[in-house]
């Protein structure tokens, strides 16, 4: 799939991945999740879920690396800037030939627009927070946040191809 593709779908997943509540609990079972989908794989990797600055659940799986770390805190503050995936605005600025630095001021030792990032909107409410995992190339980090929520919501979405 072209960027343009790939957008299309994952502005359905977007739409579609949201919760009606979100708290610890949801934070837990959802982390749960992506740690089981993980070690399934034999990744190594890390991953966060927080709400409004506070992390709910945060977890490494064997094999992961400390630079994952890194990785996370520049994927969420991708997701908190802008209130989407990471793989959208990596997406965004891949099809328009920019880069976070040229289109928004934004550096890269701070901010990563690589998939992975996912936003948590509540309905009625809007951003909330963000689950972010690392850990596999970064198609793969989208679409294991993207099955684990969709999971969660018990509802099912589109994938990339």
């Amino acid at each position: 799939m072209n960027a343009a593709e790939d957008l299309a779908v994952i502005e359905e997943q977007e739409k579609a991945l949201r919760f009606t509540a979100f708290d610890a609990d949801t934070a837990w079972k959802l982390g749960g999740i992506l740690r089981s989908k993980l070690v399934e794989r034999g990744a190594g990797g890390t991953v966060e879920i927080e709400l409004a600055g506070q992390v709910l659940f945060a977890c490494t799986t064997a094999g992961a690396t400390p630079g994952q770390a890194d990785w996370i805190r520049r994927k969420r503050n991708t997701v908190k800037r802008f209130a989407r995936s990471s793989y959208a605005i990596g997406r965004i600025l891949e099809r328009d030939g920019e880069t976070l630095l040229g289109r928004h001021g934004l550096e890269l030792k701070d901010y990563a627009a690589h998939g992975g990032g996912f936003p948590i909107h509540v309905v009625g409410v809007g951003f909330v927070g963000s689950l972010i995992v690392s850990g596999l190339p970064q198609r793969d980090d989208h679409g294991l946040a993207v099955s684990a929520l969709a999971e969660v919501l018990g509802i099912a979405v589109p994938e990339l191809g």
